[in-house]
């Protein structure tokens, strides 16, 4: 018996049954006691570890998700507004090709770990590692284990001034300083002047790109990049609602006209600060966000954002991890989607006095 049909005698999807066998905290309690009694009915088990150990390949790959900077909220992967389509998206086009996927979270630097230990014991074939922070030791020692892996949101440049272009690995990106010229020069064509900017953490090759962005398309306009404008958001919600109540509260300061923000869960932070202060959007302050969640279309007013290709970014990282555990790799590679600036109501132009 295959998970397929696991799958159709549970009335579930593929993906459902490998979030059940692999242990993935999002699943409702009800389907997971549905599929684990039939895969008990019917002694399913998928034995990757004899298969292992006889030296074959498992059909199992190991997604590994970093978010080191909110160890302290063990369920934000499953939240998260990026990652959680991310990963649903992988699980499918995996389960599709009939690979199973086994699903880590590296919330410390100890927990880079478990990448060697899943490989060193057999358990997966091939790996990839997304998240919100970047570590070129850990891509080196991935490098040095000579097994199929793919790095998302990696500075190609970086890579090869640390000789790490090996050929087992891949890079998958999006064109995010493209995306974010694109949304200041939006607000720049609507006549904002004074932008503010919510920066990610810097540690990530998405957050450089943005920051990068935004700076050279001020100055390529003429336009000042005010420091007092340039809010540490780190790509937390939070963190972005606070820097910017502290920036509309400045006494002696001049407000922006407009914020970009490099990514949505910041904007949602700008949102709340501004209706907590009274600040109108878009009347008196436009806003862009990046990523183009779910949610930024449904918001009232709907948020313009830059909208990143994620499902495409998921599935060709599923399919090309895929590819190199069957086939292998002669080279080092690298594939980069465009991004596209979703414009809806949280931006206007600006009328002078």
């Amino acid at each position: 018996m295959r998970s397929e049909d696991i799958a159709k005698l549970a009335g579930v999807s593929r993906s459902t049954v490998s979030r059940v066998i692999n242990n993935y905290s999002n699943v409702p309690d009800k389907t997971r006691k549905k599929v684990m009694k039939i895969i008990e009915e019917h002694h399913y088990e998928p034995n990757t570890s004899a298969r292992a150990l006889a030296g074959k390949k498992t059909n199992t790959i190991g997604l590994f998700v970093v978010s080191i900077t909110e160890k302290h909220n063990p369920n934000r992967i499953y939240q998260n507004n990026y990652f959680a389509p991310f990963v649903d998206a992988l699980l499918d086009s995996a389960n599709a090709m009939g690979y199973y996927v086994l699903i880590h979270t590296v919330y410390s630097e100890d927990d880079f770990q478990k990448v060697r230990q899943a490989f060193q014991q057999g358990r997966i074939d091939g790996g990839i590692i997304v998240g919100t922070e970047n570590n070129m030791e850990m891509a080196r020692i991935i490098a040095d284990l000579q097994v199929p892996f793919i790095l998302i949101d990696y500075d190609m440049r970086e890579l090869l001034e640390n000789r790490l272009d090996r050929n087992n690995l891949a890079v998958i990106n999006s064109k995010d300083y493209e995306g974010a010229a694109k949304a200041v020069e939006h607000l720049i064509g609507l006549g904002h002047q004074r932008i503010a900017f919510i920066s990610g953490r810097q540690n990530t090759y998405s957050g450089r790109q943005r920051y990068e962005a935004y700076i050279s398309s001020m100055e390529s306009n003429g336009l000042e990049v005010n420091k007092d404008y340039i809010l540490q958001g780190e790509f937390l919600k939070m963190n972005a609602y606070e820097e910017v109540k502290r920036m509309l509260m400045m006494a002696d300061g001049v407000r922006p006209t407009a914020i970009f923000s490099a990514n949505d869960e910041m904007a949602l932070g700008a949102i709340e600060a501004c209706k907590e202060l009274g600040v109108s959007i878009p009347n008196e302050l436009s806003l862009i966000g990046f990523d183009d969640i779910q949610v930024a279309a449904q918001l009232n007013p709907s948020l313009s954002s830059v909208r990143l290709p994620i499902f495409e970014m998921a599935k060709a990282a599923a399919h090309s991890i895929i590819d190199m555990c069957e086939k292998g790799s002669e080279s080092f590679s690298m594939l980069s989607f465009p991004t596209q600036l979703m414009v809806r109501e949280s931006c206007q132009r600006l009328v002078k006095d």
